[in-house]
């Protein structure tokens, strides 16, 4: 089985795919590979698999965005793919150089819109969840943020630390060991509520765009057409490793809520928020 991720090795959803594969391989006696496509390429590879349960995506949910970001799409993020269940929620951290970054969301603001265009933002990749953060925020502060998207996390880091962009959005999990000795600097939280291991971080909402609601997840995505009873062992599997004490203590230090839903709980969940995200930006081919 290939566990496909749309981002590069040490971004939130290759660590989460790593570890409930090494889990998954003990329980079923097989491999179980996670491989990183990052790019439109790891969405679309999947789409086109064959729909037999040994190809799944690994999706944040930046996939939602698919549609209003891009034009000309040889697949449908919605249509051709099939709920599994949702692996994990967690907040985003929105990030700034340390020294010559704003020091708070509304320094930033302010930048921004007195230097429209000038500035910019990177992100793990074009429809990730650290760029839908980012698209939304400019959409409810009316702010001008030029996108430049890397292959993973890591390489959107090191642009912060460079002082190449002016933020980013990232994840605890990823990023808690830069924050903490000083490398980037945390100025909000893109989650509904304060995070305990940075609780002197304000949401964005707090922070000056009270309108700011967003939360990232992660869910598991097959080929439409994948036969019930394949989706079924999978969703299995994946809710008994997703319960064990292991995983729930090591991603419970990292911010990371890991729970499971329903194969239908999914599918309304993906198209759900495709819904939400093309009434907020429009869809890519409707755009001048």
């Amino acid at each position: 089985m290939r566990i496909v991720t749309a981002a590069s090795a040490g971004s939130q959803s290759d660590i989460l795919g790593r570890a409930f594969s090494d889990h998954l391989a003990k329980k079923w006696g097989r491999d179980v590979i996670v491989e990183n496509r990052p790019g439109l390429a790891g969405n679309a590879s999947v789409a086109k698999a064959t729909p037999d349960g040994h190809t799944l995506l690994l999706a944040a949910n930046g996939h939602t965005l698919i549609q209003a970001l891009n034009r000309n799409l040889n697949f449908d993020p919605v249509k051709d793919f099939a709920g599994i269940t949702k692996v994990a929620t967690l907040p985003g951290v929105l990030v700034v150089p340390p020294d010559s970054g704003p020091k708070t969301l509304q320094q930033l603001l302010l930048n921004v819109r007195a230097n429209p265009g000038r500035y910019n933002y990177a992100s793990a990749g074009l429809a990730s969840a650290s760029s839908i953060a980012i698209e939304l925020l400019k959409a409810e502060a009316k702010i001008d943020l030029v996108h430049v998207p890397f292959k993973g996390l890591p390489d959107a880091h090191v642009a912060v630390m460079r002082n190449d962009v002016i933020v980013a959005m990232t994840f605890l999990s990823t990023s808690a060991d830069l924050i903490a000795s000083g490398k980037m600097r945390a100025i909000a939280i893109a989650g509904p509520k304060r995070m305990a291991a940075l609780p002197d971080v304000p949401t964005v909402a707090e922070a000056g765009v009270p309108s700011y609601d967003y939360d990232a997840w992660f869910g598991l995505l097959a080929p439409a057409g994948t036969p019930r009873n394949v989706i079924d062992k999978i969703h299995g599997g994946f809710v008994e490793v997703a319960k064990l004490e292991s995983i729930q203590s090591h991603f419970t230090k990292l911010g990371v809520d890991v729970a499971t839903t329903t194969p239908e709980a999914m599918e309304a969940l993906l198209k759900s928020d495709t819904e939400r995200y093309s009434r907020i930006f429009g869809k890519a081919e409707d755009k001048k």
